[in-house]
């Protein structure tokens, strides 16, 4: 992404402090960054290396870094809600992105779910996305703009519950992956337009709603290998022996669903898995075969 490793004007960079807060700026030659009565030039900033100390009018001396991707997303302007970096994560994962891939994406929001299916798509593959709110699709081209100059991503503004346009080859899609509040309005649309052994995904925070998913793929009879979860993510504290928990985690954000579009015929819908005496269950048993097969 950055051929040099010093800063340039146009850049957004972070600023942290001694607590690890960051303050995230955009570079610009002759400006000044304004901090708790304190201030530093943009030319101070531009051309120092990744990494640097700097100090401020009062003292105050603070990291300049390049964000990574998950604290870019955190600290970018937010139209819609933005996924956490622990799901931003785990989703190209699921939905299997590759390099070349043809993926359709709904709908856009602040466009950070857009970049993460970008940035592991690579250049030879390309991004469709719909949204419907111009304010959120201004926002989230700003903000993929500001982090990366994509020239594989197709942003429509369109609601994708009246269907789903292939491009002008008319190849099917990939892979779909789906961030709405009512993604089962999609499926059907994601049915015609997936490729067959294609992957469906999709996000939705609460369990009313992946019910209604689910039963929407099951409806569909092409759809097949259904599996709903959530990651939870918890640091740790090491301080010398001191080893514990933090006290805060990143619990429950939101329950991903996942198909694979198939020829109808073998797989119905997935079994309850029987409990045994102590407690497990088959399914486990089944995983750690595979593991050791």
């Amino acid at each position: 992404m950055h051929v040099m490793s010093k800063f340039s004007s146009g850049e957004r960079i972070h600023l942290v402090d001694q607590k690890r807060r960051q303050y995230a700026l955009t570079l610009k030659a002759g400006e000044t960054y304004q901090f708790s009565g304190q201030k530093i030039a943009h030319d101070t900033l531009i051309g120092r290396p990744d990494g640097s100390i700097v100090t401020l009018s009062g003292g105050k001396k603070m990291l300049a870094l390049r964000p990574t991707f998950g604290d870019y997303v955190l600290k970018m302007p937010r139209g819609a809600q933005v996924l956490y970096p622990k799901d931003l994560a785990i989703i190209p994962m699921w939905a299997d992105i590759y390099p070349g891939a043809r993926v359709f994406e709904a709908g856009t929001g602040s466009g950070a779910l857009t970049m993460a299916l970008l940035r592991a798509v690579g250049p030879d593959g390309v991004v469709v996305t719909y949204e419907i709110r111009d304010d959120f699709a201004l926002t989230a081209a700003a903000n993929i703009s500001r982090y990366m100059n994509p020239v594989n991503l197709v942003a429509i503004k369109k609601n994708a519950h009246e269907g789903i346009d292939l491009l002008d080859d008319k190849v099917p899609f990939d892979r779909v992956v789906l961030d709405l509040p009512e993604p089962w309005q999609v499926v059907p649309h994601a049915a015609q337009v997936l490729r067959s052994g294609g992957i469906y995904l999709s996000f939705v925070p609460t369990v009313p709603q992946i019910m209604r998913t689910v039963e929407a793929l099951e409806r569909t009879t092409v759809f097949g290998m259904i599996e709903t979860f959530e990651t939870l993510l918890r640091t740790w504290s090491v301080q010398g022996r001191s080893v514990r928990p933090d006290h805060r985690m990143v619990a429950h954000s939101g329950f991903i669903t996942v198909a694979r579009k198939v020829e109808p015929g073998v797989l119905g819908p997935m079994p309850e898995p029987e409990e045994r005496d102590d407690g497990t269950h088959d399914k486990i048993d089944e995983r750690e075969e595979e593991q050791q097969s």
